[in-house]
C-alpha cells in the first residue's frame, strides 16, 4: 500500500494559537481556566486540555465570579462579553483574527444600514457568534435554496460575509446565486474563507485523484475537517472521517492501493503519525509526503497573555 500524506494539513495558525494560549493561561494562572465552548473541534484536543484542569462552559453563568475565562478560536458574540465583564472575569481573547475580521466586517455592513446575508452553518459556534454582532441585520443562508427563498425589502442595501470554514466550492455556488439575484450586493473587501481552509480543501481536490481510499484526521464537529472529507466524496472516491486509527475499519481497505491522508485545520499531528503508524504496521504501507504549497502564517498570543507572561 502507498500512503500520500498531504500537506498543508493539520493546525492552522488560528488553531496553533488559541491551543498556546489555553496552555500558558493553566501554566500562568493554575487550573481550573475556564473556556467558553470547546477551544477547538477536536476531541482529541479537548481531552487533553479537561486533563490539565481546563473547564469548557457552554454559558458564562456556569463559571465562578472572578474566574479566569478564555474564548476559543471561534469566536464569542457581544452579550457573551458583556455577561462576561458583570460576573468580573478575567476574559483572554483567544479568537482566530481571521474570524474576528468577518465580525468587524458585519459591524460596519450594519453600522451603514446594511441588510447582511451570512453563509454558513446554523449552530456554529462561530455562526452564533458573528450573527450576535448584529442580530437584527443579519439573515443566515445556508444552501442556494435558501438564497431562492431569501425574502428581503426591495429598498434593502444587500451585503455578504461567509463563515470561515466553508467549502469554497459551496459558497461559491450560494455567493454566484446572491449576485443574479441581488446583482448590487456588496461583497467583502477580501474573502473571509480562510487560507487554511482553502489550503487543505484545494490539496484533497487534487491529491484525491491518485487515492482509492482518502482518511481526513479530525473531530465530527470539525466544519472544515467535514468539508475535506465531503470534497474526496464528491470526486468518487471512498472518503472517512476520523478520529484515530480507532475509527478505521479493515474493510474499508480491500482492494485500496493508495491511500490519501490529511488532516482538519484543528486535527492534532500526532493523531495522524498514530493512523500512518497503523497502515505501515498493518498493511506494510509506504509513506510519500505530497506537499502542494507552503504556509508560514503566525498569529501573536492575546495581549492579555503577553502582558501577564512579561510581568511573570
Amino acid at each position: 500500500m502507498k500512503v500520500l500524506l498531504a500537506s498543508p494539513r493539520g493546525f492552522c495558525a488560528g488553531v496553533n494559537m488559541a491551543i498556546e494560549s489555553l496552555d500558558l493561561a493553566l501554566r500562568l494562572y493554575g487550573p481550573p481556566v475556564y473556556v467558553y465552548h470547546e477551544i477547538v473541534h477536536n476531541k482529541h484536543v479537548v481531552d487533553e486540555f479537561l486533563a490539565k484542569g481546563a473547564v469548557f462552559v457552554d454559558a458564562i453563568d456556569e463559571v465562578p465570579v472572578g474566574s479566569h475565562l478564555l474564548y476559543s478560536a471561534h469566536g464569542v458574540s457581544p452579550t457573551v462579553r458583556e455577561e462576561a465583564a458583570e460576573r468580573r472575569l478575567h476574559a483572554i481573547d483567544a479568537t482566530c483574527p481571521l474570524v474576528t475580521k468577518v465580525h468587524l466586517e458585519a459591524i460596519r455592513y450594519a453600522e451603514r444600514g446594511y441588510t447582511i446575508v451570512l453563509i454558513g452553518h446554523e449552530g456554529h459556534d462561530e455562526v452564533v457568534g458573528t450573527m450576535g454582532e448584529a442580530p437584527e441585520s443579519i439573515v443566515l443562508v445556508q444552501s442556494v435554496d435558501d438564497v431562492d427563498t431569501l425574502a428581503v425589502a426591495a429598498d434593502a442595501k444587500l451585503a455578504y460575509v461567509t463563515q470561515t470554514t466553508l467549502s469554497v466550492d459551496d459558497a461559491n455556488r450560494i455567493i454566484a446565486r446572491l449576485k443574479t439575484r441581488f446583482p448590487n450586493i456588496a461583497a467583502p473587501p477580501k474573502e473571509d474563507i480562510c487560507y487554511a481552509t482553502q489550503n487543505r480543501q484545494e490539496a484533497v481536490n487534487l491529491l484525491s485523484q491518485q487515492a482509492d481510499l482518502v482518511l481526513v484526521l479530525g473531530s465530527q464537529n470539525s466544519s472544515n475537517s467535514q468539508r475535506l472529507a465531503e470534497l474526496a466524496r464528491q470526486a468518487g472516491r471512498q472518503a472517512h472521517l476520523i478520529d484515530g486509527p480507532k475509527d478505521l475499519d479493515r474493510g474499508w481497505f480491500e482492494g485500496v492501493e493508495t491511500v490519501l491522508v490529511t488532516a482538519g485545520a484543528s486535527a492534532p499531528e500526532t493523531v495522524v503519525q498514530l493512523v500512518l503508524d497503523y497502515l505501515r504496521d498493518e498493511f506494510g504501507a509506504t509513506v510519500e509526503p505530497r506537499a502542494i504549497r507552503d504556509e508560514e502564517v503566525y498569529f501573536p498570543l492575546p495581549r492579555e497573555l503577553r502582558r501577564s507572561a512579561a510581568r511573570a
